[in-house]
C-alpha cells in the first residue's frame, strides 16, 4: 500500500475549496457526473479509432444513495485509471486529465465531447463529504486502484479487487449536508444539471407497464416490469441537424424544456455554427406579455450538454433574454465555478452571431408567410421593438420586417407606410407626420377625428414606444411621430379649408378670459380654435414633447435628460363654432357660466380618463342633479 501527500501549490487547499471554489455546494454532483461522462466518452473515442479492443457497449452512469451508510456513489463504465494515473490526475491538483487527453488526440478528438477543463471538479466532492473514496480500474490490463482521502492533504492508495473497467466515486456525506442523501434532492439536481448529458444516467429503478397482447381478454390486467430509471435525454434536439427534425420534434423538445408551459411556442430558431466558434442551440419565441421583466432567465446555457446557468446575459443580447430555449457552446469562457461568464472577445462574437441569426430568421418568416407573421406580430413585437431600440445592427435589419399596425388592423413596413401617407400627412414645413395612438379606447375620439380627415393612425402601445420613437426620429430624417391627442396634430396640412370662427375677435378674447377665471392656469393653456360645429365643444391635447419626456421618465429613460418629475400640462382647445360655447359666452349670470365651464371641462377630462377619485364622484353627483 502506498501513502503520500497530495501535491498542491497552496496550503490548506480543502478549506479553500469548500469556501471559494464553488458558490453553491450542489455543484459537486454536476462535476462528478461531468468527470464520469468524460471517462465514458474517452473510452468511446479510443474504441472508435481502434486503440483498444475493449467493448464500449451501452454504458450508463449510475448514481446511488446509501442513506444508512451516509454514502453517495457515482459509478461509470469509462476508461478508469491505473494507480499511476490516480497519482497524476487526482493527487496533482488542477492538472486536467481531460485537457491532456485532448492534447494527445487533438487531431481526432475534436468532436468527442470531452467536458472537463479545470481538473478541480473532482475536489468539489469535499464541499459535502468528509471522506472520499475512488475505486477504479483502467481499460488497460492493469490492477484496480483504491484511493481514500479524509479532506486533508494526506491520502492512501492501494491495489483493489475490481473486475470491470470504470470508476466509482464514494462520498461519505457530512452531517450538515444530509440533504444530499435524500432521493428527491438528488433527483432534482440530476434533472437540473444533467438532464441532457450525452451518456444515460441511471438513478434507481421504476415500474414500467407492458402493453397487452391484441388477443388479451377484456378483464386482463397489464403486467409491469422493473426497469432502470434513466433521468436524462442523451440526444436532445439541439444536438441534431435541422434537416433531421420536424416541427413536431421542436415542439416536443419545448415541452421537455418547459413541462409546466401549456402554450405552444410561436416559432423556433435553430442555431448551428462551427466557425469561428462552436455553438448550437434552439431559441423559441413564446407569446409575450407587455411586462418585459417577467419573461427573462428562461434560456438555458450548456457546455457540451452540461447545464451551466440560466442567466445568459452577455452571451445573448439583452433584448433576446425574453426568449426561451437552449444555447450550448464549448467555447464560452467561464471562470472556475463554470457559472459566471468571463469578459472575452469570443462572447461578443457569439452575441453578434445570435443577433444576426434571429434577424435573418424573422426576415425569412416575414418573406415566406407575411399573413402569418402579421397575426403573430402582437405576440412578438415587444422583443423586436426592444431590439431595435438597443441594438443598432438589429435596428438596420429590422427595417425589412418590423411592422407598424394601424388602429384598423392594417400592417405596414415603414417604407410602405411612408408611401401610403406621404401625400396627406405632412406638416407646414413638408415634414412627414406619422400619427399614432397608444390606447385605442382612451383616445377613441381623437382617432375618429383623425380618420375623418383621411389620416392613417398607427396603434403603438408597447411600454417602450416613447424611447423607440425618439430613436427613429433621429434615424429617419424629415419624419416625426405625433400621438393622435397631441397639440401637434393641428400642424398637419388639411385637405379641407381652414374653418372660420363664428365669433368675433372681441368675443373670443372675452370667452378666453371667462374660461381662464375658472380653469387652473398651471395645468391648462386655453386656446380658441374654429372647428366643425359637430365636433366636441372642448378638446384636451397634451404638448407632444412634454408628454413623451414624461413617458420616457416613467419607463426609465427620463433620468438621462435631468428633468426630474415633470408636471402634468395640457392644452384646452375651445371650439368657437360649437353651440354650447356660444351659450357659455352669452350666459348672463357668472355662477351659471362657471357651472357650464366646469361641467364641460369635466366631460372633456372624462373622455380622456383624466377624471378620477373625488372629482369623478362629484361629477357623477352633479350630473344626476342636472338630470333631475
Amino acid at each position: 500500500m502506498a501513502t503520500g501527500k497530495i501535491n498542491v501549490s497552496v496550503e490548506n487547499i480543502f478549506p479553500l475549496i469548500k469556501k471559494f471554489l464553488y458558490s453553491d455546494h450542489e455543484i459537486f454532483l454536476r462535476e462528478l457526473i461531468s468527470n464520469a461522462t468524460d471517462a465514458t466518452l474517452k473510452l468511446k473515442h479510443l474504441t472508435d479509432i481502434g486503440e483498444t479492443d475493449v467493448k464500449y457497449g451501452d454504458p450508463v452512469i449510475e448514481v446511488k444513495i446509501d442513506k444508512e451508510g451516509k454514502k453517495l456513489h457515482v459509478i461509470d463504465q469509462g476508461v478508469g485509471m491505473t494507480k499511476e494515473e490516480v497519482e497524476k490526475y487526482i493527487n496533482e491538483v488542477a492538472f486536467s486529465g481531460a485537457e491532456e487527453f485532448l492534447e494527445k488526440y487533438k487531431d481526432s478528438a475534436q468532436d468527442s465531447g470531452i467536458i472537463g477543463h479545470f481538473g478541480l471538479g473532482f475536489y468539489s466532492a469535499f464541499m459535502v463529504a468528509n471522506k472520499v473514496e475512488i475505486l477504479t480500474k483502467s481499460y488497460k490490463d492493469e490492477p484496480a486502484a483504491h484511493w481514500v482521502c479524509e479532506g486533508t492533504t494526506e491520502f492512501t492508495l492501494e491495489d483493489a479487487d475490481k473486475k470491470e473497467h470504470g470508476t466509482e466515486i464514494i462520498l461519505h456525506i457530512n452531517d450538515d449536508e444530509k440533504e444530499f442523501l435524500e432521493e428527491n434532492r438528488i433527483q432534482e439536481l440530476l434533472t437540473k444539471y444533467n438532464k441532457f448529458m450525452p451518456i444515460p444516467i441511471k438513478f434507481g429503478t421504476r415500474e414500467e407497464t407492458l402493453p397487452l397482447p391484441e388477443d388479451a381478454p377484456e378483464d386482463a390486467k397489464p403486467e409491469t416490469k422493473t426497469v432502470d430509471n434513466i433521468i436524462n435525454n442523451p440526444s436532445p434536439a439541439w444536438t441534431k441537424q435541422p434537416t433531421d427534425l420536424k416541427d413536431e420534434d421542436y415542439k416536443g423538445f419545448y415541452r421537455e424544456l418547459y413541462p409546466m408551459q401549456f402554450e405552444e411556442p410561436l416559432f423556433h430558431i435553430h442555431l448551428n455554427v462551427d466557425y469561428p466558434f462552436n455553438l448550437t442551440g434552439i431559441l423559441y419565441f413564446p407569446k409575450m406579455t407587455q411586462d418585459m421583466n417577467i419573461q427573462k432567465d428562461k434560456i438555458q446555457l450548456y457546455q457540451n450538454q452540461v447545464f451551466v446557468t440560466d442567466n445568459v446575459e452577455g452571451i445573448v443580447p439583452e433584448f433576446l433574454t425574453m426568449l426561451r430555449g437552449v444555447i450550448d457552446s464549448p467555447d464560452i469562457p467561464l471562470n472556475v465555478s463554470r457559472s459566471y461568464l468571463q469578459a472575452d472577445g469570443a462572447v461578443k462574437k457569439i452575441s453578434s452571431y445570435i443577433t444576426r441569426k434571429v434577424a435573418d430568421k424573422l426576415k425569412s418568416l416575414f418573406n415566406n408567410n407575411r399573413e402569418d407573421f402579421e397575426q403573430k406580430w402582437n405576440d412578438i413585437k415587444i422583443v423586436i421593438e426592444y431590439g431595435m431600440l438597443s441594438e443598432d445592427k438589429f435596428y438596420e435589419k429590422a427595417q425589412k420586417f418590423a411592422l407598424y399596425p394601424t388602429v384598423d388592423n392594417e400592417y405596414y413596413t415603414f417604407d410602405e407606410l411612408q408611401e401610403k401617407i406621404k401625400d396627406n400627412q405632412t406638416d407646414k414645413d413638408g415634414k412627414l407626420v406619422v400619427l399614432y395612438a397608444s390606447n385605442q379606447d382612451e383616445q377613441h375620439s381623437y382617432i375618429e377625428a383623425a380618420k375623418a380627415k383621411g389620416y392613417k393612425v398607427l396603434l403603438l402601445d408597447s411600454p417602450i414606444v416613447s424611447h423607440l420613437l425618439q430613436k427613429m426620429e433621429g434615424e429617419k430624417e424629415n419624419t416625426s411621430f405625433v400621438r393622435v391627442d397631441s397639440d401637434q396634430v393641428d400642424n398637419l396640412i388639411k385637405k379641407d379649408e381652414e374653418k372660420v370662427s363664428k365669433l368675433s375677435d372681441e368675443e373670443k378674447e372675452k370667452l378666453k378670459e371667462d374660461f381662464e377665471k375658472v380653469i387652473p392656469k398651471e395645468k391648462y393653456t386655453v386656446q380658441m380654435e374654429a372647428m366643425d360645429s359637430d365636433a366636441a365643444p372642448l378638446l384636451i391635447t397634451q404638448p407632444e414633447f412634454m408628454r413623451r419626456m414624461k413617458e420616457m421618465q416613467q419607463t426609465g429613460g427620463g433620468g438621462m435628460f435631468g428633468m426630474g418629475n415633470m408636471p402634468e400640462m395640457y392644452n384646452l382647445a375651445v371650439n368657437t363654432n360649437h353651440p354650447l360655447i356660444s351659450e357659455i359666452l352669452n350666459t348672463k349670470t357668472a355662477k351659471k357660466q362657471e357651472r357650464l365651464i366646469k361641467h364641460s371641462l369635466d366631460l372633456a377630462r372624462l373622455s380622456q380618463n383624466l377624471l378620477k377619485g373625488e372629482e369623478l364622484t362629484n361629477f357623477v353627483k352633479r350630473s344626476y342633479e342636472m338630470v333631475k
